[in-house]
């Protein structure tokens, strides 16, 4: 009969041991506490010199647009669009950076696909 990994109720094979298994386990938990509290925070980015702001959530929804009067030109629509989507782009570009690097911090520098 094959011989299983399996030996008086202890796994004796090359796999992990109970201590990388309960490091594995703290690290998911860690990783979703820390999925949680970056959701909740809230990146901000201007353009134009400040009068087009965007305010973005660790969810990467948008929040928050503030657009100063000065910025509105009815002769010149599309470059408020311009600031627009700029300082939405640099906010959303601030909470992956973020995200990025907690990741990073928390997993060692491990390249888990996250």
């Amino acid at each position: 009969m094959a011989k299983s990994g399996f030996r008086g109720g202890g796994y004796s094979g090359g796999g992990m041991n109970m201590n990388m298994i309960k490091q594995a386990q703290k690290m998911q938990a860690d990783l979703i506490k820390m999925q949680s509290e970056m959701e909740e925070q809230t990146y901000s980015a201007t353009s134009g010199g400040g009068v087009v702001t965007a305010v973005v959530t660790g969810k990467h929804e948008l929040s928050e647009l503030i657009i100063d009067p000065d910025a509105v030109d009815p002769e010149d629509v599309e470059m408020l669009q311009d600031l627009i989507v700029a300082a939405v782009n640099e906010a959303m570009r601030k909470a992956s950076d973020d995200m990025s690097a907690s990741m990073s911090k928390l997993t060692g520098g491990l390249n888990l696909g996250f």
